[in-house]
């Protein structure tokens, strides 16, 4: 047995250096050393404490957010503003006020309780609570608007193609609260389901049809406040969707049993059906073309980022070669090329040295 004695005074201390290198393998994805300690040291999971300092130094309020110029906008008579560019925002606000919290919960009740590693937890943790960010902008959007939050309600509970997304997920996640024993493969594959579902299918794609929306609006200076609270969670959710791609990846190499032909191809069928699901979405969204909105771009934008998220993880795109119809969107989402320092309020507060711009390859 390899130790190490301390002596401080006239008291030793004798360190188990193979009972602490014993603790450190233990650590894994999920079926690792079960503790009560918070113990992230020796980090197993690099990437995993990486992208929880990248997510806190991204940290940002919406109140921060002026909302002067989108109030005007929205009560605005002269016709600047469409009844379809209105319809955007409230089915964007319709629909992220319940898909922020559905992510979240999963997240804190399904994910974060099956792993083992106290640094996934960690960047878990911060994941949740920048879902909870998301949700208060909602918020602050629909005080600042004046809109009814009761019609908001009623638009995830009544308006059929935000149900059935949301029914995707909920359905998905309610299966997995249960006690799962998760040595079987059959229960593995469906944690590993859960988290394809959440991070590639539902943040990586079916997120991206109102984003792209929103933040045409804001390229034609409409809804600026609105549209620069969407360029932050976008950022944030480029980050969800790297964790999200990581924990799956890291857990089919720990458990390879997972991977087999018939779970990769259930895989792809998920995500088929979250973009056929995302494409009736863009539909109702925009039931006509507007001024720099067609249905038939955003649609063809959502089988681009679909292929990206199914290859990012080793599986095979649904449509090969199929090109981005939306080249400037990673070029809205560069957030401190634009910024003007003494222009710049607490949202821009973060450390230059960490600041986290989206990389082209999450758009």
């Amino acid at each position: 047995m390899e130790t190490t004695v301390v002596k401080i005074g006239n008291k030793e201390f004798v360190l188990d250096k193979q009972k602490a290198e014993a603790a450190f393998s233990a650590k894994k994805v999920i079926n690792g050393k079960e503790t009560m300690f918070f113990n992230i040291l020796p980090l197993k999971y690099q990437w995993a404490y990486e992208h929880y300092k990248t997510m806190k130094a991204n940290h940002w309020e919406p109140e921060d957010v002026p909302m002067q110029k989108d109030v005007e906008q929205w009560r605005d008579t002269s016709g600047a503003i469409s009844e379809i560019d209105r319809w955007i925002i409230k089915m964007a606000i319709g629909y992220f006020s319940a898909a922020e919290g559905i992510v979240g919960d999963n997240i804190l009740h399904v994910t974060r309780e099956v792993v083992t590693a106290p640094e996934l937890k960690l960047v878990l943790g911060r994941h949740a609570h920048e879902e909870n960010i998301h949700a208060d902008s909602l918020v602050y959007m629909i005080s600042s608007l004046g809109l009814n939050p009761h019609e908001c309600e009623a638009m995830f509970e009544d308006v059929p193609t935000i149900k059935a997304k949301n029914s995707l997920v909920v359905n998905n996640s309610r299966q997995l609260r249960r006690d799962i024993d998760l040595t079987q493969t059959e229960n593995k594959q469906e944690l590993a389901k859960n988290m394809f579902l959440f991070g590639q299918c539902m943040e990586g794609t079916q997120f991206y049809g109102l984003f792209g929306m929103v933040l045409s609006l804001y390229r034609q200076n409409k809804f600026p406040g609105i549209g620069q609270m969407f360029r932050y969670t976008l950022r944030d959710e480029s980050n969800h969707i790297s964790v999200f791609k990581n924990l799956f990846v890291d857990l089919i190499e720990e458990n390879p049993d997972i991977w087999t032909k018939e779970f990769q191809a259930e895989l792809v069928d998920l995500m088929k059906e979250a973009v056929r699901l995302e494409k009736e979405f863009i539909e109702d969204c925009l039931p006509v073309n507007a001024l720099g909105l067609s249905a038939s771009e955003f649609t063809q934008y959502i089988d681009y980022i679909a292929d990206r998220r199914l290859e990012s993880v080793g599986l095979q795109p649904i449509n090969p070669g199929v090109k981005n119809p939306l080249p400037w969107l990673a070029e809205m989402m560069d957030i401190q090329k634009e910024q003007n320092f003494f222009e710049g309020r607490v949202t821009e507060y973060q450390k230059s040295s960490s600041l986290e711009v989206v990389d082209d390859d999450e758009l």
